[in-house]
């Protein structure tokens, strides 16, 4: 008959607490989730697992602070006949994501023809995502390697959206982006 040992520790409410017992047969299993960690190796089974917090028991105080936002304000590439451009504004987590991320999502028009069949699916290789910075260029990342390469007889307002994150998490304002700047007369 297999004898069975556990060795339990427990420290406090939110400090791990493990777990040691021997078990009949032989196995080997990893799992992981955020709250615990367990796994078993040959008749020794270990389990480490963490306490969760009591939202009950929490400070108004320690609330996470609210995420900073950036308004976005797409302008289509050709005016009407009135001489405004087509517009479609969107809101965007500071520092979450790449201009080419959101105008995908939102479902803006950000490709030419050529570029719709032809782009790199967002790697910076190939220079078919290029936008113009209309107002807003200090809220967004510095240009990086690819931007300067690909975009270095380009006027400096004008960006690959597929290399530029749109805010810092921490600031928040208002972007305006002019859609396939080349197509402007």
């Amino acid at each position: 008959m297999a004898s069975v040992h556990i060795l339990s520790l427990s420290l406090s409410k939110q400090q791990p607490s493990i777990q040691i017992t021997n078990t009949t047969p032989p196995s080997l299993c990893i799992r992981r989730n955020p709250l615990s960690l367990s796994f078993a190796f040959r008749k020794s089974s270990i389990s480490i697992s963490r306490a969760t917090h009591d939202p009950s028991s929490a400070s108004p105080s320690s609330s996470p602070p609210p995420t900073a936002e950036i308004e976005l304000k797409f302008l289509g590439p050709k005016a009407e006949a009135d001489g405004s451009y087509p517009a479609k504004s969107v809101r965007a987590k500071s520092g979450e994501k790449v201009l080419r991320n959101i105008m995908l999502d939102d479902k803006i028009e950000l490709y030419a023809p050529y570029g719709k069949v032809m782009n790199c699916g967002g790697g910076g290789s190939c220079g078919t995502c290029i936008v113009e910075i209309v107002d807003g260029s200090d809220l967004l990342s510095e240009r990086t390697n690819s931007e300067l390469r690909y975009l270095k007889k380009k006027p400096d307002s004008w960006r690959l959206a597929c290399q530029t994150i749109v805010g810092n998490r921490e600031n928040a304002g208002k972007v305006v982006v002019q859609r396939l700047p080349q197509w402007k007369k």
